[in-house]
């Protein structure tokens, strides 16, 4: 049973494979049907949570809009998601950044993660 359920979710995922991790600051593009027209809107914020498997995959962006903060949970694998791109690379210790939910303003800042560099441990 469980290889029949698998089989039938890979139709479903995603051929292109969205690269982010937890406490990545990243732009969703996703689009929205009003009618007959389809446009994108673009949610911003920071990654703090992934879960799940298979299709049922998914990720939490926050962000603070009017000083109130709004989380929004997206599926990884929706046709609705157009693209997703990442802003920064935050450094985190930890899978699941709600503690950020507690905080307010500067705090709930993130420092930035350096991209490894080729080559930067033979220095000369």
């Amino acid at each position: 049973m469980h290889e029949l359920l698998k089989h039938a979710e890979e139709s479903s995922l995603r051929e292109d494979r969205l690269k982010f991790e937890i406490g990545d600051t990243v732009d969703v593009h996703t689009r929205i049907l009003e009618g007959n027209k389809e446009r994108i809107q673009i949610f911003s914020g920071t990654i703090i949570a992934r879960g799940g498997s298979g299709t049922r995959e998914t990720f939490t962006v926050r962000r603070i809009v009017a000083g109130e903060g709004v989380e929004r949970k997206f599926p990884v694998h929706s046709p609705k998601i157009a693209k997703l791109e990442v802003k920064r690379h935050g450094r985190v210790r930890r899978a699941k950044l709600y503690y950020l939910r507690d905080r307010v303003g500067k705090a709930t800042r993130l420092t930035e993660r350096r991209a490894k560099v080729a080559g930067a441990d033979q220095a000369e």
